[in-house]
């Protein structure tokens, strides 16, 4: 039963339409990043295994050269990804400290005043 659902979803052709639209940009830069570096090690692991005396001098610069890319962007999103996060911290600091301000006027507009607040006893 469970078998046939998952063929129906992966046989739905909407599938690749809407699954991209599903995830919020976060999670796009965060998952470009991830098969940055999956396809990244990826390619370290079968050149230092089965490529290693297959490719020729020009082919195995430009192989490294686009694992090197491939580390790189995900370098990016990573550095990318922190200075969202670290921004959307400060916009959330922000709307916490001026509800907080508000919350601390309105209570105080809501309090009635004590009459002897402004009367000192003399001695």
């Amino acid at each position: 039963m469970v078998r046939n659902r998952i063929r129906r979803l992966l046989n739905c052709p909407r599938l690749c339409y809407t699954w991209p639209v599903a995830l919020n940009a976060k999670s796009r830069r965060r998952l470009f990043g991830a098969l940055c570096l999956l396809a990244a090690i990826v390619m370290l692991v079968a050149e230092s295994t089965f490529l290693k005396h297959r490719l020729g001098d020009v082919a195995l610069l430009v192989y490294w050269l686009v694992c090197f890319g491939f580390t790189f962007l995900a370098m990016g999103a990573a550095f990318l990804d922190a200075l969202v996060l670290r921004h959307e911290a400060r916009q959330q600091q922000r709307a916490l400290f001026e509800s907080t301000l508000r919350k601390i006027e309105e209570e105080k507009a809501h309090k009635k005043p004590d009459p002897q607040d402004g009367q000192h006893s003399s001695l």
